[in-house]
């Protein structure tokens, strides 16, 4: 599939409809496809309720969203439905190599997720006097660089940021050397790729493009508001880069949202004790921060659980957790792995308190 890039030349409902039509060539055929196409497709949303239109444009704020690694645009609706009752403008994108099949980000390289986040700012300023970013990981991270780049963002909304990964994902670009004659030499994962919403392959080229993508992050703090809601217990991006860059940006508002299992207490910090007992939850997750509890795919009846971590093991441990109804929930970290069957957890318990918080934040703006 050819990835279509918004821009300011066309509208962006133009961007939406040529990239659904991509999607669905791309899902035809498959059982529910129309459930995939929308799952998958960027979207946009108008604010709903009486507010304050722009001084020479449509509306006063708008808020850019973007998703993260091997994600979908399904990840933000949640998200987009809040700003859009707050009197926001919203636009959601679908990054290139995503949406379709996991082998289509073998060859992506990040700056074309870059130049989507770009396309995407320019259609959002033709329409607001104000732009704001919100990313999900990498979706994050990508709001964040841009946020340095163009004076018009006034405000970053960042969740699970990937401001930071493992140092040894610098060496996963090396793979290009030799998987010409072993295929499977390109792939860190390949597995079921049940959820229709999220690769669960992971090829060994996306990880070295989200590396470098954060080699280029102004970690030293920016200079606009930010909301920030990440989990200590994330095992997938660095959470002390997480903490470090929210202390040394001084612009105000600025929240920390702070999901762990030990109380911090500092000025800018809200923590919520992400252990909840009585619901079989250890921690917190990078995969739960940005989807409620109702949510019937990843939320607490929903139909699909995340079981991947035992997928290697080989043994019992996966049909245990594909299969059993009292396995616990969350970070697959050593520590939470030795309680017996995990799973890693997809929903935010305390999403609504999340939304409370940010809430009260959007009225601190100037």
């Amino acid at each position: 599939m050819r990835w279509p890039v918004p821009d300011a030349s066309r509208s962006f409902a133009d961007y939406v409809r040529a990239t659904r039509e991509g999607l669905q060539r791309v899902h035809a055929g498959k059982p529910d496809s129309e459930r995939i196409v929308a799952g998958n497709a960027p979207f946009e949303m108008h604010p709903s309720g009486d507010f304050p239109c722009g001084q020479a444009k449509p509306y006063r704020r708008g808020v850019l969203l973007t998703h993260g690694l091997s994600d979908s645009p399904y990840h933000m609706r949640y998200l987009a439905d809040f700003f859009r009752q707050q009197g926001f403008r919203v636009m959601a994108l679908l990054l290139p190599g995503h949406g379709t099949q996991p082998g289509d980000l073998l060859h992506v390289q990040w700056q074309a997720w870059a130049a989507t986040v770009a396309g995407g700012v320019q259609c959002l300023a033709e329409e607001v006097d104000e732009v704001y970013l919100a990313g999900f990981s990498a979706g994050a991270a990508l709001s964040l660089r841009h946020a340095a780049l163009d004076e018009r963002v006034r405000g970053l909304f960042l969740f699970s940021p990937a401001l930071a990964i493992a140092a040894r994902a610098r060496w996963a670009k090396l793979h290009r050397l030799y998987s010409w004659a072993l295929p499977r030499a390109a792939w860190l994962h390949v597995l079921p790729d049940s959820d229709p919403f999220k690769y669960e392959s992971f090829c060994l080229n996306a990880v070295a493009q989200v590396h470098a993508l954060t080699h280029s992050l102004p970690l030293n703090g920016v200079k606009v508001p930010v909301f920030i809601a990440a989990s200590a217990d994330d095992a997938t991006v660095r959470a002390e880069v997480t903490w470090g860059f929210m202390q040394q940006s001084q612009a105000a508002p600025r929240r920390l949202v702070w999901y762990a299992t030990t109380e911090v207490g500092l000025p800018g910090v809200e923590w919520v004790q992400s252990a909840v007992p009585q619901r079989r939850i250890l921690s917190s997750a990078h995969t739960a921060v940005v989807v409620p509890p109702q949510d019937a795919h990843y939320g607490e009846s929903g139909d699909y659980v995340n079981c991947l971590h035992y997928v290697d093991e080989g043994g019992d441990h996966f049909a245990a957790c594909m299969s059993t109804h009292s396995a616990w929930l969350g970070e697959v970290l050593p520590q939470y792995l030795k309680y017996g069957v995990l799973r890693r957890l997809m929903y935010n318990p305390h999403y609504a308190q999340m939304e409370a918080s940010m809430q009260r934040f959007i009225g601190e703006l100037p």
